[in-house]
């Protein structure tokens, strides 16, 4: 993302990543937060860029907060939850499998699977079990298909418990393909 935000932001505003940075540092308030809404309501940046941007300038940088994908997984599979990382590294498994196009995106409290939109999501839960997410609007809830409620992504419509290896069964598989299948 924040690639793709510094490949846009020339044509944008006729400014480079760097250069806002280098105004938001020399201009904007000293605070993130302000500094955010600062750069979003006086050069109407999207909240994103203007999020980044803030937290370059003030030193707490997003992209080297995510830039050691193992560490973040390393942490989302610590303490009660690494039990679950078994789990996590067959559905990573899996859904590459699936297609060459699969690209895993590490986030700090979930994994997203995607080739052009995110179409699903692994995530560490309590009582000890690991989320599927996937997004399959205009589906009905099926079998152990059930609606995804508040999972932490927006587009996941449906989610699957999953709590052990074993459970990662032709059910799981199929569904997963459907959802990847409409992530184009």
């Amino acid at each position: 993302m924040i690639e793709a935000i510094g490949r846009n932001l020339p044509a944008k505003t006729g400014k480079t990543y760097d250069q806002w940075v280098a105004l938001a540092k020399k201009k904007g308030p000293k605070d993130k937060k302000a500094l955010t809404e600062w750069l979003n309501s006086e050069h109407k940046l999207g909240t994103v860029t203007a999020h980044f941007i803030a937290s370059d300038a003030v030193g707490q940088s997003v992209a080297a907060a995510y830039a050691d994908e193992g560490a973040l997984i390393d942490k989302m599979y610590s303490g009660d939850s690494a039990p679950l990382r078994p789990i996590y590294e067959k559905l990573a498994e899996t859904a590459q499998m699936i297609g060459k196009d699969v690209v895993l995106t590490v986030c700090k409290t979930y994994v997203g699977m995607r080739r052009a939109r995110q179409f699903g999501m692994i995530k560490p839960a309590t009582r000890g079990r690991v989320l599927l997410g996937l997004s399959l609007p205009e589906t009905s809830p099926s079998g152990r298909l059930i609606p995804a409620g508040s999972i932490g992504n927006d587009r996941m419509t449906h989610k699957i418990e999953i709590r052990s290896t074993k459970e990662i069964d032709p059910e799981v598989k199929g569904w997963l393909k459907k959802a990847y299948d409409r992530g184009v």
